[in-house]
């Protein structure tokens, strides 16, 4: 529980943030060498960017806005400074995204992960994570040879060829997902071939639940989850604490209100914005798309970086009413115009064969005449006529939704 991969994953919070923050004005500088950055944060000095405020009022970048970068201007979008000849691999993602590889040691940042979920030098590790034009293979590739591992690039599928392979080096460690697993697994003792040698496991890309977590752990194999994505490699990962996941380092993790660039208060779901301070190839305010929570304190197993809850579902709740798209920024939208409400979720349902929306709203102080008020706003934002209904503070739950599609 104290064995960790450096001194900087125990360094005093404080220090972190401001060691964190003394790198951004260098990190927005190399950003602003590439086109598309330099037009979005045009006028912006680089070196008054010193703490999470300045930060904050820099836009959003959402990820999924990347297809169309990458399209109107391959194969980057215009958001790298660099050739793609000054890269290692290249990659692409549907959409399609294009990933390069930076070249230096470890360039998705996963080797913390590996060691936190108990890999060691010297150990021989089943990487079943496809290597075929998407980076997940060589993500936990590069990060298993960075930490010191040998590494089977056996990707997903085929599982007797995965048997011999398991039967002749003996891998320690299992890296995919943890549907692959559980396939493995059964296959092999369906098939009488012996897995054993597998005893610990980080997963990735797909759920992994409490019932799967028990079958895994009943099996002998030790799992630990870890979240990334194709852009940014591995951003959190759990650790021997199992007490929610630790932010990755090198990151500065900001959760927003859903549809905007706005951070939430202190324990409310939001939607996760990363910026990544690789000089090589920074990302500034990459908005995933993904739900968290922020826990409060530090993680048993001492490590002293923010933790989160994981993946607590989609941010991007656009729907379709009468025709028209409804957007969660349209929402955050109706919230500044209105300060002195909690949160706000609008509800869409069907009466008959029409479409209906329902703005719920927390007030503290409910009234005939707020409720029109916020009546007249929602169809000056939306278009789009709709119920009010005032609830009380605190009365409607800290999800994320600020859409909720009932139809």
């Amino acid at each position: 529980m104290t064995d960790h991969y450096d001194a900087v994953e125990t360094r005093d919070p404080i220090q972190r943030e401001a060691e964190l923050l003394s790198r951004l004005p260098d990190v927005l500088r190399r950003a602003m060498a590439a086109p598309a950055y330099a037009e979005r944060l045009k006028g912006i000095d680089p070196a008054s960017v010193t703490d999470r405020a300045a930060l904050a009022r820099l836009p959003v970048l959402r990820k999924s806005e990347l297809p169309a970068l990458h399209k109107a201007a391959p194969p980057f979008g215009g958001l790298v400074a660099g050739l793609p000849g000054s890269f290692g691999r290249l990659f692409t993602s549907p959409g399609p995204i294009f990933e390069p590889e930076a070249v230096h040691a470890d360039p998705w940042r996963g080797a913390r992960a590996l060691f936190a979920a108990g890999f060691r030098p010297g150990d021989v590790v089943l990487n079943t994570f496809s290597y075929h034009l998407t980076p997940g293979g060589f993500i936990f590739d590069a990060s298993a040879r960075a930490l010191g591992c040998a590494v089977i690039p056996a990707g997903p599928g085929n599982t007797e060829a995965q048997f011999e392979l398991i039967e002749a080096y003996r891998p320690v460690g299992y890296s995919g997902t943890p549907d692959f697993l559980k396939i493995l697994l059964d296959a092999a003792a369906s098939a009488g071939r012996d897995v054993s040698s597998i005893k610990r496991a980080l997963v990735s890309g797909a759920a992994f639940p409490k019932s799967l977590q028990d079958e895994v752990k009943a099996r002998g194999v030790d799992a630990y989850q870890a979240f990334g994505t194709a852009d940014l490699g591995l951003i959190a990962f759990e650790t021997a604490a199992h007490d929610g996941m630790v932010v990755n380092e090198d990151l500065i993790f900001e959760i927003v209100q859903p549809g905007t660039g706005d951070p939430v208060a202190p324990g409310d779901v939001g939607e996760i914005v990363v910026t990544s301070l690789d000089l090589h190839h920074p990302w500034i305010r990459l908005a995933l798309g993904d739900l968290t929570a922020v826990l409060p304190g530090t993680s048993d197993c001492g490590r002293t970086n923010m933790r989160i809850k994981g993946w607590m579902g989609r941010a991007d709740q656009t729907t379709k009413v009468k025709g028209m798209f409804v957007r969660p920024e349209q929402i955050a939208d109706i919230g500044k115009r209105h300060p002195d409400l909690g949160r706000l979720r609008l509800v869409v349902t069907r009466s008959g064969e029409s479409d209906l929306m329902t703005l719920k709203a927390e007030t503290t102080s409910p009234s005939e005449t707020v409720q029109a008020e916020l009546a007249t706003t929602l169809r000056a934002v939306t278009k789009l006529g709709g119920n009010v209904e005032l609830v009380g503070a605190g009365s409607l739950p800290n999800d994320g939704r600020v859409i909720a599609d009932e139809r």
